[in-house]
């Protein structure tokens, strides 16, 4: 499945986008999910374009095999357990198919954030470390490292001066906080600028935190203008 065909909830700010987020929603939800949040995210920065791209429905292994909207498929919360590498690959593709996408409606890459909560955090992180263009940023929220072995062999140099976003909640009961430290820690030692923030929260968004990414947008796309 390419963007071309992909389901999406789209909002612009202003008839004439100049830049795009694309946001990947958790497991289970759709894109809709964080819909609410443009309003708040969208003061101070251009004209934009919000992607909320559907995963699509797929049967989930941890969720008694109930099929539900999905990036890939989750065996076990085990973060040693196998992962499902054609379901990850399948999702890469789309991801990489809408980027393609807001680039042919005249976003450049450089003007494009691609972000994602848990799941869908994962395979933001996952793809945009593996993107052969640079992005102006890249935010994961609630998630983890996937495919974490294989990063330092297939990350891409695109993204090595692309900044990071990662918060997770201290009080998270569906991911751990520690898998958001490891991450950031990962990130950190292959040289990437990362801004971290935890939350008292559980496995969800705040205010605080959407004000924090409110003004980490503003601070990428400003780099964006300077570049």
């Amino acid at each position: 499945m390419s963007g071309q065909d992909f389901e999406t909830v789209e909002l612009q700010t202003g008839p004439e986008p100049e830049v795009s987020i694309i946001w990947l929603h958790g497991l289970g939800a759709d894109g809709h999910d964080f819909e609410p949040v443009v309003p708040q995210l969208a003061n101070g920065l251009p004209p934009a374009r919000f992607v909320f791209p559907h995963a699509p429905v797929r049967p989930v292994t941890i969720n008694a095999g109930i099929p539900m909207r999905a990036w890939y498929d989750i065996v076990t919360f085990d973060r040693h357990a196998p992962q499902d590498r054609q379901g990850i690959a399948q999702s890469r593709q789309m991801v990489e198919g809408l980027l393609a996408r807001e680039q042919e409606r005249g976003i450049p890459s450089e003007r494009i954030v691609l972000a994602g909560f848990s799941q869908g955090g994962a395979m933001a992180v996952y793809c945009g470390l593996r993107l052969a263009r640079p992005l102006a940023g890249i935010m994961g929220l609630s998630t983890y490292l996937l495919m974490a072995q294989e990063l330092a062999a297939e990350r891409s140099d695109a993204n090595a001066g692309t900044g990071f976003f990662v918060g997770h909640g201290t009080y998270d009961p569906v991911i751990p906080v520690a898998a958001g430290h490891r991450l950031a820690a990962a990130l950190r030692e292959m040289a990437y600028e990362v801004e971290w923030h935890e939350y008292s929260m559980p496995h969800a968004v705040c205010p605080e935190e959407l004000s924090d990414i409110g003004a980490w947008l503003v601070r990428c796309f400003s780099g964006a203008d300077a570049a």
